[in-house]
């Protein structure tokens, strides 16, 4: 896939989205030097050419009680292929987001469960799949 070139406005309002994605086309404007309906157009090209991707809420899910969150780091016999690693999570909607690596380890998963029993049994139906030779469960205290 060819890489798309942007001018500093484009990777200012990128910048800008990162930061806060519920910016205003007005407020994103504003701060680049542009008119809302230009700033708007721009957003809208971004999104079109699939640099944007799409929005998302962060979620304190401490403050909702019960939820643990945990990153998996996964090991894969040196045969398996990266397609073959990505499927591993289809089925398994604990896992959050998932990316493939380079190096050790071959993939890092990102999982939200109940409780610690929960944990084990996610961690169990990933180790199934007959891919994974070893797994690393690190629980997350806390985040910025």
């Amino acid at each position: 896939m060819p890489r798309l070139s942007l001018d500093d406005t484009d990777q200012a309002i990128l910048k800008l989205l990162v930061q806060d994605a519920r910016l205003s086309a007005s407020e994103i404007g504003r701060r680049v030097g542009l008119s809302p309906a230009a700033a708007k157009r721009r957003i809208d090209r971004l999104e079109q050419l699939g640099i944007v991707t799409g929005y998302t809420a962060t979620v304190d899910h401490a403050k909702l009680g019960g939820l643990i969150e945990a990153f998996v780091e996964l090991r894969f016999d040196g045969s398996t292929k990266v397609g073959d690693i990505d499927r591993t999570f289809l089925d398994v909607p604990e896992v959050v987001e998932a990316f493939t690596t380079a190096g050790d380890p071959d993939a890092l998963a990102r999982v939200q469960v109940q409780d610690l029993d929960h944990l084990k049994q996610v961690i169990d139906k990933i180790r199934r799949t007959g891919r994974v030779t070893g797994t690393k469960t690190l629980i997350v205290l806390g985040g910025a």
